[in-house]
């Protein structure tokens, strides 16, 4: 019998590095006047995205819990509660995902500003990316994509005109085999163009926002004012890789509780579990959220743009495997 190792997957020098970027985070939302908060990792309800999967347990005399995706509806608790500007560096757990820049338990820098909208945000983003990487690589000055310049530019088709069956055969057209059930959701085979053709060529040497997503991919973003068919939503991406998800925030309870309930419908379609909708993050927003953007930033995934890594289990100690 083999004896289990037990030693960390990644260097002590990248877990030194990792220690000095997390300071740097720190001295960064410091100077900016910006609270460190904690919010719980175990919670009554969780996502309703059916893109993600959140882990189940549960504590004696209370009852089932979740592990947290993402530290979003309790930090917006807050907000609603008069809390300012705050930031989190949170453990996050997500199930199923597991290769080469996913572990199901991963860091996230999440925060929130208020009075900024996606733009402002954005900015804020490309200023703490920008200050983390800037003594380990050099980076052109950043630039601004919507999705449809994206997918029309990369791809060569036309996100919100092109059907289906056109979407796959752009994959296929672009040397990318098809899934064994190719998806027959619109979002989904969108989803595919993206991570499969469009995302790995964004942000070659620099930091690539793409934003403007169609309204059907808005999860907590409000529609833009001027334009209702896209989300006030960006995503980060540098040399290929995605680094950041953010939103002008969505603050009206009624509308988030009808995505919540339209989410439950697609979980339920595809035989997916149907957790609780966070009731109390609803009552959070009925009582009144400010007017603010946040971003979650895969911290994990800016180590290893810093490190010069090619796998994710290079810049933390334990990943699954090993845990």
């Amino acid at each position: 019998m083999n004896a289990p190792e037990w030693r960390p997957s990644a260097t002590l020098d990248a877990l030194r590095l990792r220690a000095a970027l997390l300071k740097q985070v720190r001295a960064y939302f410091s100077q900016q006047g910006v609270l460190e908060v904690e919010t719980p990792v175990l919670a009554h309800a969780t996502v309703t995205d059916v893109h993600l999967a959140s882990l189940r347990t549960r504590i004696t005399g209370l009852g089932d819990f979740h592990l947290q995706t993402s530290p979003e509806y309790a930090m917006k608790r807050l907000l609603a509660a008069g809390s300012g500007d705050i930031f989190q560096i949170a453990r996050v757990f997500r199930d199923g995902e597991r290769s080469a820049l996913h572990n199901p338990e991963f860091t996230l820098i999440e925060w929130y500003r208020l009075g900024f909208d996606a733009h402002a945000l954005m900015d804020d983003v490309a200023r703490l990316i920008t200050q983390l990487l800037s003594p380990y690589c050099a980076l052109s000055d950043d630039e601004r994509l919507t999705y449809c310049e994206a997918m029309c530019g990369i791809a060569g088709v036309d996100p919100f005109a092109a059907s289906i069956s056109e979407l796959l055969e752009c994959v296929q057209r672009h040397g990318v085999p098809l899934p064994d059930s190719p998806p027959q959701e619109r979002d989904d085979c969108l989803d595919l163009l993206m991570s499969t053709v469009v995302g790995p060529k964004l942000g070659a040497g620099r930091l690539t926002f793409v934003h403007e997503y169609p309204a059907s991919q808005a999860a907590l973003a409000r529609m833009k004012a001027e334009n209702p068919a896209v989300a006030e939503r960006f995503e980060l991406y540098l040399d290929g890789i995605e680094l950041a998800n953010g939103f002008y925030e969505l603050a009206d309870s009624r509308e988030q509780r009808l995505r919540f309930e339209k989410d439950l419908e697609l979980r339920r379609a595809r035989g997916l579990d149907l957790p609780p909708s966070d009731e109390q993050l609803l009552a959070a927003l009925a009582a009144g959220m400010p007017d603010c953007s946040g971003v979650a930033v895969g911290f994990d995934r800016v180590v290893m743009r810093a490190a010069g890594a090619r796998r994710i289990d290079e810049v933390i100690a334990f990943p699954a495997d090993r845990a």
